[in-house]
């Protein structure tokens, strides 16, 4: 037996150790995949929750709402009104925590009024390696985190959503809309918007994975080294600039280093 195969026998042992969960569902490739093989395991015991705010593309929920329903799996929507509360929009570093905790708080409310016993998320065994306050609240809740306990990869787990026919196999990767603003500066519903308005507006002109870090008059734009090229292209780049501008930006610059998770994160581990 190869090693993922025996990751994922790892990961069926779990989950059929489980009377009856919730899964925190985002429709990202984790959580798909989680569901997915959760679904076969605990059929007629399981809810996929998914939240939704101002802070997930409005495209995200939709696509959470199609794969639950091609899944056969119940599930439930629950507005939040995060930008209402301020521990988190004063974005200090622990930002991901303040989030986490009211979103899981939620969880386990109507996990405990419809008696299921278990609380899953989709953390893989690579998020370990970057700066996530928020783990701490899956430990102080008791939260699982069965792909990163059968020590599965983002790329083992795109391997094996492939092979079970899972569309999200080769989804780009995922972030709330929150992490593309500096810490330290307050997040409105404004910057959110037009933060939301420019990555679509990339993704309609083809490009895979974006991320506009928005630095007040500055647009940081964060894509693929390998399409740095495409979007120096004068007609391309001029209509992006006209574009940002119009959203109310002044300077558009490209990141050299091109996308990378967590980029803001750079500058706690600088500070250390």
């Amino acid at each position: 037996m190869n090693t993922i195969d025996r990751k994922y026998n790892t990961l069926q042992k779990i989950l059929g150790d489980l009377p009856s969960a919730v899964i925190a569902f985002s429709g990202g490739v984790d959580s798909t995949f989680l569901l997915g093989t959760a679904k076969k395991i605990l059929p007629d015991n399981l809810l996929a929750l998914t939240f939704k705010a101002d802070i997930i593309p409005s495209s995200e929920i939709k696509q959470a709402i199609s794969l639950a329903a091609s899944l056969k799996v119940k599930h439930i929507i629950i507005d939040s009104d995060i930008l209402s509360h301020h521990p988190f929009i004063i974005n200090d570093p622990n930002r991901c925590y303040v989030c986490k905790k009211l979103i899981f708080s939620e969880i386990v409310r109507i996990a405990q009024s419809r008696n299921l016993k278990y609380i899953m998320e989709g953390s893989n065994a690579d998020d370990a390696r970057d700066y996530r306050p928020g783990r701490k609240v899956l430990r102080e809740m008791n939260i699982l985190s069965p792909l990163a306990q059968a020590g599965l990869t983002k790329k083992e787990i795109r391997t094996l959503s492939r092979k079970m026919g899972l569309p999200t196999w080769d989804k780009p990767a995922l972030a709330c809309l929150a992490t593309r603003i500096p810490y330290g500066t307050v997040i409105t519903k404004d910057k959110i918007k037009r933060i939301d308005h420019c990555e679509q507006y990339l993704h309609n002109q083809g490009f895979t994975q974006v991320r506009v870090r928005d630095h007040g008059y500055l647009a940081r734009l964060e894509i693929p080294k390998s399409e740095i090229k495409k979007l120096l292209n004068q007609k391309i780049s001029s209509a992006v600039v006209k574009e940002f501008k119009n959203q109310g930006f002044t300077y558009i610059c490209t990141d050299l280093e091109g996308y990378r998770s967590g980029s803001m994160n750079e500058v706690i581990e600088d500070a250390k």
